[in-house]
């Protein structure tokens, strides 16, 4: 029976569990980015968070509550540095999972997942250079009123302009 499992088991014991979430955790760590399948993806963000939560505060306690759960130096030391120095003010949220497709070979639904803090193309750092060109909607009846409005401005300016010459 199921009473009380709260969790996805993805179908390994205990210690096979473990040692995939080790290695996907330290990969993603040190990639930024990977992609597998859409269950492992949202049991490693459920593993991942906490630790990258105990990663802003920089102490040895916290080092070694992390590095028991990932045993991996280089990814302990890339946790604690950079990605820490980035989320320090975030109080959450640290990873997205983005699907993007099926696989050939079995249909399982495959999944990217990513730090949120370091993809430009979706936070909002590349998005204001967009935004302030100055973004307009296309209609049908507001194209002509438009000309009108801006050749009547125009005009304006010109008439201003040249009465101002002609002052002088």
């Amino acid at each position: 029976m199921r009473h009380g499992k709260k969790f996805n088991h993805l179908k390994r014991k205990k210690g096979h569990r473990n040692a995939l979430f080790k290695n996907m955790s330290s990969a993603l760590i040190q990639h930024k980015r990977i992609t597998t399948t859409l269950a492992k993806a949202k049991a490693l963000r459920s593993y991942l968070e906490p630790l990258i939560t105990k990663a802003k505060v920089n102490s040895t306690h916290s080092r070694r509550v992390v590095f028991s759960y990932l045993s991996d130096k280089s990814a302990v030391e890339e946790l604690f540095g950079p990605i820490a120095a980035k989320i320090g003010t975030r109080p959450g949220g640290y990873l997205r999972i983005i699907k993007t497709g099926f696989r050939k070979s079995d249909g399982a639904e495959i999944a990217m997942i990513e730090f949120v803090d370091f993809n430009e193309i979706y936070s909002g750092k590349s998005e204001s250079k967009v935004s302030g060109r100055g973004r307009r909607r296309r209609t049908r009846r507001g194209g002509s009123a438009a000309a009108t409005a801006t050749a009547a401005t125009a005009a304006a300016v010109a008439t201003t302009t040249t009465g101002s010459e002609e002052e002088e």
